[in-house]
């Protein structure tokens, strides 16, 4: 579990993460660490990079976390995730990378977590292989959550973890795109390891 001064940055960091996910995130981040860097497709505001990088850090390795920062399409005006706050008026669009900027340097995680700012499938094919831990955090249209996996899942260490954010299997609480990556998943020879709430993580084969 993240030290109380961590949590109290949390709390205050944008997005949503609910506590049991939060410490399952941490707990997978520790346990994909000592197979390489860990790995994050959807940095937003970086809440859940305060949980992986301080599993990283505790690792000595590190967490790269992958973003456009131009925001996903249930994150745009006039849908229900939306945030005015994070639209820079200068431009008129989601600029998320200040915010994640001020929460790595608030956690002290700035030597640990390295943003990359692009597009995940065309960031994938240059980074190595051998990740101790993927992520998968990002937009949650069926084409793009699935791209996303196309373009990570292989780069999983063997015995390190894939984990998949907001995974419902009943439509009424949540999209499906997370539930179909998963269910591709498993399809596909990860194991099932753990569930909590909407977050489950599997392990490579």
């Amino acid at each position: 579990m993240i030290d109380d001064e961590l949590r109290a940055i949390a709390a205050r960091t944008k997005g949503f993460l609910p506590e049991d996910e939060a410490a399952a995130l941490h707990e997978a981040g520790l346990r994909g660490a000592p197979h390489g860097p860990l790995l994050e497709v959807g940095s937003y505001c970086g809440l859940s990079a305060i949980h992986l990088g301080a599993a990283a850090r505790e690792h000595g390795t590190v967490l790269l976390t992958i973003d456009h920062h131009r925001g996903s399409e249930e994150t745009q005006p006039g849908w229900e995730h939306h945030d005015p706050d994070v639209v820079d008026p200068r431009t008129g669009r989601m600029d998320t990378l200040p915010f994640l900027r001020r929460t790595l340097e608030e956690a002290g995680l700035e030597d640990v977590v390295v943003p990359i700012i692009g597009d995940s499938p065309t960031i994938a094919p240059l980074i190595r292989d051998g990740l101790g831990l993927v992520f998968i955090d990002g937009g949650h249209a069926l084409d793009v959550a699935m791209a996303d996996y196309d373009a990570w899942a292989g780069h999983v260490a063997s015995g390190g973890l894939l984990a998949i954010h907001d995974v419902f299997e009943d439509p009424a609480q949540g999209g499906q795109a997370p539930f179909d990556v998963w269910r591709r998943a498993v399809a596909d020879g990860f194991q099932p390891r753990s569930t909590h709430g909407s977050l489950r993580v599997l392990t490579c084969p």
